[in-house]
């Protein structure tokens, strides 16, 4: 019901005859009223009505927005591969952990195994490198990222994003990657246990799942 047929019902009570005139205060009261009562008829109706609709629209446009994200996030990822420098500066960075394990256990060179997670958590647990030596703990996981490469089918490339570009493990030919340069350092610096072992298993069971 619209204001305009409210006002022409107000004025069919509220009319020039002397007969039928009420009191300004008494017609005041009943105008009052009246509207109320339209206003709670017509909420009542429409409510429901348009809690759906709202609810379904607002689930809707959530549903769009969120595949939108994930679209964008996933095309605005580019793999490229190691270029002769990029492999220059994974040898240094393999170099720090090699000398590190070296000079403290006498372990003669990495062998980007399994065998290499024993050397790998000595070297976290006796905070050899502490939360402020990123280059070096982000060192440990490339030494790390070695490993997975060889235990899971993940290889070394480089990817770029909205942060830059860095090298990362990518599954296959998937956007799936794993950013083994900071799954140690990250931890360290938050002051987070570390466990190189479970974090294998972690990344194994997520290749798992992604692969079915």
């Amino acid at each position: 019901m619209t204001e305009d047929s409210i006002s022409n019902m107000r004025g069919s009570f509220g009319g020039d005859s002397s007969a039928s005139r009420d009191t300004p205060c008494e017609m005041v009261m009943f105008q009052q009223w009246f509207k109320c009562q339209v206003n709670f008829i017509m909420i009542f109706a429409m409510t429901p009505r348009a809690a759906i609709i709202i609810a379904l629209l607002t689930l809707g446009f959530v549903g769009i927005l969120c595949g939108q994200l994930n679209r964008k996030a996933a095309s605005g990822l580019k793999f490229i591969e190691l270029s002769s420098e990029d492999n220059a500066r994974l040898e240094q960075q393999r170099a720090v952990v090699a000398a590190a394990a070296k000079q403290r256990y006498g372990t003669t060179a990495l062998t980007r195994t399994k065998r290499d997670l024993p050397v790998l958590q000595k070297l976290i647990d006796e905070k050899v490198f502490d939360k402020s030596q990123t280059y070096e703990l982000q060192s440990l996981g490339v030494a790390f990222g070695d490993v997975l490469a060889n235990e899971l089918p993940l290889r070394w490339v480089m990817v770029t994003d909205e942060y830059g570009t860095d090298p990362t493990l990518r599954f296959r030919e998937t956007t799936v990657h794993f950013n083994a340069l900071t799954m140690i350092s990250k931890r360290v610096e938050r002051d987070e246990a570390v466990s190189v072992s479970e974090l294998l298993r972690i990344t194994r069971e997520e290749i798992i799942r992604r692969g079915k």
